[in-house]
């Protein structure tokens, strides 16, 4: 039998083809944590940045797809897609874990290298020990990169600490296979008992805990989609478990096999969750919050909403398309290379790509920026900028806008500036302030329409309808074009949404279509932007908290809709 990877950590495929394994390729088992796809290990990145094959259990596949290069063959996927066409029984969770094992074995024996992706741990999981005992049987080298279980990761993320100071035992338990002594031995003793189970077992694991010797009083906490912006954290006793959950309404027949954890005992730290329950305390938890805004516009901005425990959603309102006359566009390219500027000013990330595209339609790259001086207006652009090679010789220190440039651009000096003139890239709507402001000082500007915006294609009809319908809970307005274009593709947004503007004109703009504005950025700043609405978040939640009143997001206060007669 050949040696596995576990056996003989030089057979590791880092950097490596699969011949070196013979006849073979090599499996990965990987562990995908609990649902925050944060919580991926570098380790776990870099196996997927190196698969040929990815085998993913069915509720790790987003999280981890996103790692995988271009092209990586995902047959299990393939699979789930063709089956979910046609009916299935309540509970199955199609493609199965033989589907799984046979998929990761057929790909290692035809020599690739395969990443079999499990939910939490593969460690915890007894479906992927079995494969890794076939594969070995078979001679089929493989590895284990471990994550993070949800039995350790979901109390965390709610709150709970399973240990004190006193170091109490824990004793984790899979609801599925305990028999009759585990829970008598967990029932007598006064270990922390992280058990693991559905959202309809809660109330068998509670009476099999009664049954077993704990006392109905005994703390319990039950977290539902745990680590993810939907968890959801109750605290109870094992005795009131049932009712707190049937109370709260979290047991609809449609939901009843989601996996939950509860922890249970004395010294489990329940009484503390209010404290210590840093992740769905975050100022804009579960929010859903549209940016109108393309994916490569938002991405920084999206992170921070993401760090604020929001769920972003991008939805463009303009597509960006090239000139209708490009010429313009060439003569200033090439007279950039052959000296005619002093200057080159960048208002948008949209004028640096547009720029950049046309350089490597003439085989340039940054080097041809040799000379000349960089202007760029907001830490995107200026980042772009860095990107493509260039660091900007002049960011606003203050207002990031045209006016802001301005107040920083230094006048025309022909002693110290051989020439005068500045090249000055934009999109076709752009105002008149930065180009009568560059003259005012003296320059020359050679204003050269680098792309057309227009309005982008309406967005889904279920966004639609979520916009219109109040399923939003905020949406950050980052322009007067942006609410212009929105409302136009998609209709107004439902008046418990709250509206957040990145300054007075786009505030105005929002007025006159009709809207509240809720919140107004101190500054001409997504980022700023983003801050005060998690500003705002934070103070509803304070107030909700302080009233005894149950913390809920702007969208679960929509009124309901009226059932219809028959």
């Amino acid at each position: 039998m050949s040696p596995t990877a576990a056996q003989n950590p030089s057979t590791t495929p880092e950097g490596s083809s699969p011949h070196l394994y013979g006849a073979h390729g090599h499996v990965t088992f990987l562990g995908a944590g609990p649902g925050d796809p944060g919580l991926l290990t570098l380790r776990a990145v870099e196996a997927l940045s190196q698969a040929d094959v990815l085998v993913a259990d069915a509720r790790v596949h987003d999280i981890v797809a996103a790692h995988i290069r271009p092209g990586v063959d995902t047959p299990l996927r393939a699979e789930s897609d063709a089956a979910s066409t046609a009916p299935a029984s309540k509970g199955s969770d199609l493609p199965n874990a033989e589907d799984a094992a046979d998929s990761a074995m057929a790909a290692a024996r035809a020599g690739k290298r395969v990443v079999r992706a499990v939910e939490g741990d593969p460690g915890f999981d007894s479906d992927a020990a079995r494969e890794m005992l076939a594969l070995a049987a078979d001679g089929i080298p493989f590895e284990v990169v471990p994550g993070i279980t949800p039995a350790v990761g979901v109390p965390a993320y709610a709150g709970v600490p399973l240990r004190d100071a006193e170091g109490t035992d824990v004793r984790f338990v899979d609801a599925r296979t305990a028999d009759e002594r585990c829970w008598t031995e967990v029932g007598a003793s006064e270990v922390t008992a992280v058990v693991s189970t559905t959202l309809d077992g809660v109330g068998a694991v509670a009476g099999e805990l009664v049954s077993g010797g704990r006392k109905p009083d005994t703390p319990l906490t039950v977290t539902l989609a745990g680590t993810t912006t939907r968890q959801r954290t109750f605290t109870a006793t094992v005795g009131s478990i049932a009712q707190v959950l049937k109370s709260a309404k979290v047991l609809p027949a449609a939901d009843g096999g989601q996996p939950v954890i509860a922890v249970v005992g004395e010294r489990s730290a329940a009484a503390q969750r209010e404290q210590l329950a840093w992740f769905e305390s975050k100022p804009l938890f579960g929010w859903q919050v549209l940016v109108p805004r393309t994916r490569e516009q938002a991405a920084s901005l999206s992170d921070q909403l993401r760090s604020y425990g929001a769920v972003p959603a991008e939805v463009p309102t303009i597509a960006v398309e090239p000139p209708r006359t490009p010429q313009q566009m060439e003569r200033a390219v090439k007279g950039l290379v052959t000296g005619r500027y002093e200057w080159i000013a960048f208002t948008s990330v949209n004028a640096v790509k547009a720029v950049r595209e046309k350089f490597e339609e003439y085989g340039l790259d940054a080097r041809a920026f040799a000379g000349i001086k960089v202007a760029a207006v907001g830490e995107q652009t200026a980042k772009s900028l860095v990107e493509f090679g260039v660091k900007p010789d002049l960011v606003p220190s203050g207002e990031q806008s045209a006016a802001g440039l301005l107040e920083d651009w230094p006048p025309y000096d022909p002693v110290f500036d051989p020439i005068d003139r500045v090249f000055l890239p934009r999109a076709d709507i752009a105002t008149e302030t930065l180009v009568a402001g560059l003259i005012e000082l003296g320059w020359e500007v050679d204003d050269v329409t680098a792309y057309r915006t227009v309005r982008a294609s309406p967005p889904p009809a279920e966004t639609r309808e979520a916009i219109k319908g109040g399923g939003f809970d905020a949406v950050l307005f980052t322009s007067s074009s942006t609410v212009r274009n929105l409302v136009g593709i998609a209709g107004k947004p439902h008046n418990v949404t709250v509206i957040a503007c990145i300054g007075p004109a786009t505030a105005k703009t929002a007025e006159e279509h009709g809207l509240r504005v809720d919140v107004l950025s101190p500054e001409p700043s997504v980022h700023r932007l983003a801050e005060a609405l998690a500003e705002f978040g934070a103070k509803r939640r304070a107030t909700a908290v302080e009233a005894g009143e149950q913390v809920k997001r702007p969208s679960e206060k929509r009124p309901a809709r009226r059932r219809s007669r028959s």
